[in-house]
């Protein structure tokens, strides 16, 4: 477990100086020089260059690839080039809105999905299969936006269930938390439950028919026990898909917060693109890299544990 633990490391540290280095030198070069989108187009010459010297950018760009990387390695992501402040602080007020959303439609989806995948692999072909079926059709072929809009025209403006936009903290309010967070997961869940849901079920069906299940039935074992079996083995695939959706749902975070003007790191990271702030992006890439490394680092215990050949391996 401990070798385990040391590679699981290595590879995730290697992943995040990667990753970085590449968004550093791919940010530089689609930016050009950032001095026109801060200062704007009636800036002078004289400031502009002025902005540069205060920035670094008027250094040699392995300079300051080395300086951020040296600092990075210490947690100081360097300040934001639109306002001056730390972006290590930035980045920490707004993580929390991003985690509430992406962890809340993480568990929605994984509740509901296997809720739905075991039922469609119980009964194939049954009703909640079709309709199964059918949501994966409907959903992938509609925009995320479109959804996030009709939610908030449903449930928040016409029945007035939830607000339309906007965050409260949980140390506000835990209840004023919970609806505020409560259209933007589902939102981003709805094509997690399907993903989730069409997995599990596809690895239900695959395990029911294998010799073991039915030697399980051949020595009498309820079907609750049968089905327990079952559902341990088909799991690991539709654990991977969940992982994988954790990751995708960060990124899926820029349109929902947007659409429901959520402070989150999604919001952060659009306006960081528009005006070229560099830092910004990188804190923000590096901080999304290391929440990569930590899911997969738990998605691969989970799944030692469900199956023991993969401990063994």
């Amino acid at each position: 477990m401990l070798t385990f633990i040391v590679k699981r490391l290595v590879s995730g540290i290697l992943l995040l100086v990667l990753v970085t280095s590449g968004t550093f030198f791919l940010a530089h070069t689609a930016v050009g020089d950032p001095t026109a989108g801060l200062l704007g187009n009636s800036a002078t010459p004289a400031q502009q260059a002025a902005l540069r010297a205060q920035i670094g950018y008027d250094r040699p760009l392995l300079a300051q690839f080395w300086d951020w990387l040296t600092h990075a390695a210490t947690g100081d992501f360097g300040t934001s080039w639109r306002n001056f402040q730390p972006v290590g602080e930035q980045i920490a007020l707004r993580v929390p809105v991003t985690l509430s959303v992406v962890v809340a439609a993480t568990l929605l989806a994984a509740i509901l999905g296997v809720l739905v995948g075991v039922v469609c692999g119980l009964r194939p072909g049954g009703v909640v299969d079709r309709v199964l079926k059918l949501a994966s059709v409907v959903l992938f072929a509609l925009p995320g936006f479109w959804v996030s809009l009709v939610l908030v025209t449903w449930f928040a403006i016409q029945l007035q269930w939830f607000p339309a936009v906007g965050y409260v903290s949980p140390d506000q309010s835990v209840v004023g938390w919970l609806r505020s967070i409560a259209l933007p997961s589902i939102s981003l869940s709805l094509g997690a439950i399907v993903m989730i849901a069409e997995q599990l079920r596809n690895g239900f069906l695959q395990v029911a028919n294998q010799d073991f299940v039915r030697t399980l039935r051949a020595r009498g074992l309820s079907s609750r026990r049968v089905t327990t079996h079952v559902l341990r083995n088909a799991s690991p695939s539709a654990l991977t898909v969940l992982a994988l959706m954790f990751v995708g749902l960060l990124g899926g975070a820029v349109v929902v917060e947007i659409v429901f003007n959520l402070p989150g790191i999604g919001s952060l990271t659009q306006s960081a693109s528009q005006i070229g702030d560099i830092p910004v992006l990188l804190g923000l890439t590096a901080v999304t890299v290391v929440f990569v490394v930590i899911v997969n680092f738990l998605l691969d215990l989970v799944l030692g544990w469900v199956n023991p050949k993969v401990r063994d391996r």
